[in-house]
């Protein structure tokens, strides 16, 4: 879809991006509306860029799901510019959960927004982190996790971004689709 096309039928084209495992393809299915627990447990890696076109929230989106695997990641690098033509938002998701990975995944997003920079488009689209997999309860789900740990990521993540860089940092979680409210 070329960025004429995107504008002229008021469709807002998003890139979501991130390593592999990150819950990218999750995070889709949650902006399409999608509650039904078998469609999240039957998710398999994506391969290459996804794309699907969907109305959600009064709005028509074409968003582009990238697999996150290393062999993908290189290829959007690459080709960098060709896939923002039209771009309205970049959603670029982190594990908060795989802390084993955090400086892989500091290395990836700091190469997009490097990328990004270059393109002289930092201004003309919408680009927001979000630290996925931020369930209720974490730290006593995930023995493994360490709040403190994940929050000096965080601090340092800001810290690397380019104070000229304009973007928005969110925590995010599937669970909260899943959310259900007393009424009685």
């Amino acid at each position: 879809m070329d960025e004429k096309a995107s504008k002229n039928n008021n469709i807002k084209k998003m890139l979501i991006m991130g390593l592999d495992k990150g819950g990218k393809t999750s995070i889709v299915l949650c902006l399409k509306g999608i509650k039904n627990v078998a469609s999240f447990s039957s998710i398999t890696p994506t391969k290459g860029i996804s794309r699907e076109t969907f109305r959600a929230y009064g709005s028509k989106f074409n968003v582009w799901d990238f697999g996150g695997q290393q062999q993908f990641r290189t290829d959007y690098i690459d080709n960098f510019k060709k896939n923002i033509i039209g771009v309205d938002k970049i959603i670029f998701v982190i594990d908060i959960q795989d802390n084993k990975r955090y400086e892989l995944a500091s290395q990836y997003l700091m190469k997009v927004i490097e990328k990004l920079q270059e393109s002289k488009k930092t201004y003309d689209i919408d680009f927001s982190i979000f630290f996925h997999k931020y369930d209720p309860d974490l730290g006593m789900i995930n023995k493994e996790f360490n709040e403190e740990k994940a929050d000096a990521f965080i601090e340092e993540i800001k810290d690397n971004i380019p104070s000229n860089f304009k973007y928005s940092l969110v925590k995010t979680s599937i669970y909260t689709v899943f959310q259900k409210a007393n009424i009685h």
